[in-house]
Formats: C-alpha cells, sequence, structure tokens
C-alpha cells in the first residue's frame, strides 16, 4: 500500500477546495453536493471527510484560503494602532487592500461571489453562518479599536459614537463589494472605494492629507483665443 505524505494530503484538501470553489460559483452550494465535488476532484467522499466534517466546513475552509490574509492585516492594523505614525492611515489602507484584492484576484473575487450571492443558511449550513458572524465581530471590533486611536491622536469627538462609526465604515466595504460582485463593469471598484471611504472619513470629522487636485483643462473658448494669439518675439 502506498503511504500518503503530507503533500500528498494537502493537494488532495487543495483540490477538493477548488472544485468546490467553481462548482458552488457555477451551481449554487445547496444544488452541489459533496459527491459531485469528490468527482470533480477526482476523489472520493472517502477524501473529503478525511479532510472536512461536512459541506459546511469545507465551505468555512474555502473561504479562509482568501479571508484570512485580511482578516490577519486588519487585524495587524488594530494591534499596532496605537504606536504606528497615522491609525487612521493604516486602517485606510487595509480597506483598500481587500477592495484591489477583490477587484484583482480572480480566486477572491470567486469565493465572495459564491459567499455573497450562491450561498443559502440552511440547517447544513448553519456553521457558516456562525463562522460569518464571527468574522463579522471580530472585524467590527478591530476596526473601532483602530478608529478609537484615531479619535484620541487627533483629539475630536465624533457625532456618533466609535462602534457606529465602525459599524458604517464595515457597512461601506461590504456594500461596495457586493454591488460590485453583482456587476464588475458598473463601476471602478478601487477608485469608488477609495472616494466612498475618504468622504466617509472626512465626513467623521478625521483630517486626511488633501488629496492633489486635478490640473483643469481650459475652457475650449480660452484655448481657442490663446490659439489665435500671434506668437510672442
Amino acid at each position: 500500500m502506498v503511504r500518503r505524505t503530507k503533500a500528498d494530503a494537502l493537494a488532495t484538501r487543495n483540490s477538493l477546495l477548488d472544485a468546490a470553489e467553481h462548482l458552488f460559483q457555477a451551481h449554487g452550494v445547496s444544488r452541489t453536493s459533496l459527491n459531485d465535488i469528490a468527482v470533480e476532484a477526482g476523489t472520493t467522499r472517502g477524501a473529503i471527510y478525511w479532510h472536512f466534517k461536512d459541506k459546511a466546513d469545507l465551505f468555512n475552509a474555502m473561504m479562509e484560503r482568501v479571508t484570512l490574509p485580511m482578516e490577519a492585516t486588519l487585524a495587524g492594523t488594530a494591534r499596532t494602532a496605537s504606536t504606528t505614525v497615522n491609525p487612521l492611515l493604516s486602517l485606510r489602507e487595509s480597506m483598500m487592500s481587500a477592495l484591489r484584492q477583490t477587484a484583482t484576484d480572480e480566486q477572491t473575487r470567486r469565493v465572495f461571489e459564491v459567499a455573497t450571492h450562491k450561498v443559502e443558511y440552511v440547517s447544513e449550513m448553519q456553521a457558516v453562518r456562525e463562522r460569518h458572524l464571527q468574522v463579522r465581530n471580530e472585524c467590527m471590533a478591530m476596526t473601532e479599536e483602530a478608529l478609537r486611536e484615531a479619535v484620541r491622536r487627533e483629539n475630536i469627538a465624533l457625532a456618533m459614537p466609535v462602534a457606529t462609526a465602525a459599524l458604517g465604515l464595515h457597512v461601506i466595504i461590504d456594500g461596495l463589494i457586493q454591488n460590485w460582485l453583482l456587476d464588475p463593469e458598473a463601476f471602478d471598484l478601487m477608485s469608488s472605494g477609495r472616494h466612498t471611504v475618504d468622504a466617509y472619513l472626512s465626513g467623521l470629522g478625521f483630517t486626511l492629507p488633501a488629496a492633489r487636485a486635478p490640473r483643469r483643462a481650459a475652457p475650449a473658448r480660452a484655448r481657442a483665443v490663446a490659439g489665435a494669439r500671434p506668437p510672442g518675439p
């Protein structure tokens, strides 16, 4: 009997997750069986149960492949908020990083599309709902921590509780991603996200580095008049 190595086991696990991503995206989570995933991955149902307890466990593992790096970035921002030069800009960059990864990484886009539009929180997926809530609450707590430190640094008073401000920022990022996934051609996720987040933070009372104003083109009439002038000596 051939002895399987850790590398073999990891390769099988990843092939199952890859198969799940594509099948969930194509058919939806509820219409995709574990047997479908095993066949797509070229393995057996036994291999699935070796790596995952059930479909919900597999789904959460699929999500974590793309979300854990984002969560780590935000956690780093919260952890260093009291020592970093500008906690607000660090938080802003972590939000932009999430949007950038969604817009430019095909796997992230596929997984987020599944999580946003292709899953139902039915009984067998209860663990997915619980994981979703856990991640949301952790992200909210880390965002709140970074905002609280930014408030202290700038010595300002927000017009709302910091927890509510953190919720608003979360809703903005979440809403942008969900709407962009519906029609990626409708708007530029990075550009729209940057403008929206900056407007929100400025509206809260934070001071952001002034963006360089774009050079305005001269009106057509002014250009025509300038063109009609005789050249100088």
